[in-house]
């Protein structure tokens, strides 16, 4: 049984690659929509459909665990996905958990009043869909008070990276940071809210300077380390992993290793 990883396309490999670093005993399984990537352009309910389909798939490899490793498909799909749709025997988790955590000091779980924390001015970068949502301030002020937080939807910068045109990647995200300077000239915190955000990471730093910036792959690892070593009948077995992807197989592995560095290959997959 491993652990699924679920994402609208290639950035979901940024999460995977530090989780089985983090958690090398941990088999998982990684599976791609490439066909109906990105999602930061659909409607909420086609996020939720092509989630809950990836989803499933998942489950048919054995994965009774999954993680969304896409921001999007957590901000517009999770909650309902875990109020209205989830079986009691599979679990869905999803990467704005964890951020949320860190930037309270607080669990998920944690059901006491709202209270002040350190970053009131946060900056939010992340793609048109999960802006939209709003699902990050939400939980955030479900927990917090005091914060103000201003969200730059990042046009185009996927379609960049998955395209692996880097220059062009670092334009887009330049211009991201600055018009959301223009509006929050000094945030304490800065959120990298899209898993393929890492790979231009230098360049939202640079134009920030020295402000904090969270992104995902660390602080997810670390989330479900602490997850699975409380619920560990969550952990599955050792098996050998697998890449799945919607799109087709060899482009795909050719641009994730290039991703990763490392060879991966991908089998064929639909949803």
């Amino acid at each position: 049984m491993p652990v699924g990883i679920f994402d609208s396309g290639l950035g979901g490999l940024t999460v995977y690659d530090r989780l089985s670093q983090r958690l090398p005993n941990i088999s998982f399984c990684y599976l791609g929509d490439n066909l109906h990537a990105p999602y930061g352009v659909r409607s909420q309910d086609e996020i939720f459909e092509l989630t809950c389909n990836g989803v499933e798939k998942l489950w048919s490899y054995g994965c009774d665990l999954v993680i969304l490793a896409c921001n999007t498909a957590s901000a517009a799909a999770l909650k309902r996905i875990q109020e209205e749709w989830l079986p009691t025997d599979k679990r869905v988790l999803g990467v704005f958990v964890p951020l949320i955590e860190v930037l309270t000091e607080r669990r998920w779980a944690d059901n006491s009043p709202p209270r002040p924390v350190k970053a009131e001015r946060i900056a939010l970068f992340a793609t048109p869909a999960t802006v939209a949502s709003r699902a990050f301030q939400r939980e955030l002020a479900y927990r917090a008070i005091g914060v103000d937080v201003e969200s730059q939807p990042c046009a185009g910068l996927v379609d960049a990276i998955e395209d692996r045109d880097l220059i062009l990647a670092n334009a887009i995200a330049r211009s991201h940071a600055e018009a959301l300077l223009r509006r929050m000239p000094q945030p304490q915190a800065a959120v990298l809210g899209c898993t393929h955000y890492p790979f231009v990471k230098g360049v939202f730093q640079q134009a920030l300077g020295e402000v904090p910036i969270y992104d995902q792959p660390n602080v997810v690892a670390e989330s479900l380390a602490d997850y699975l070593s409380r619920r560990p009948e969550w952990a599955g077995t050792q098996l050998n992993g697998k890449f799945l992807t919607t799109g087709e197989p060899a482009s795909i592995a050719t641009k994730a290793t290039q991703f990763l560095g490392r060879r991966l290959i991908f089998e064929p997959c639909s949803l």
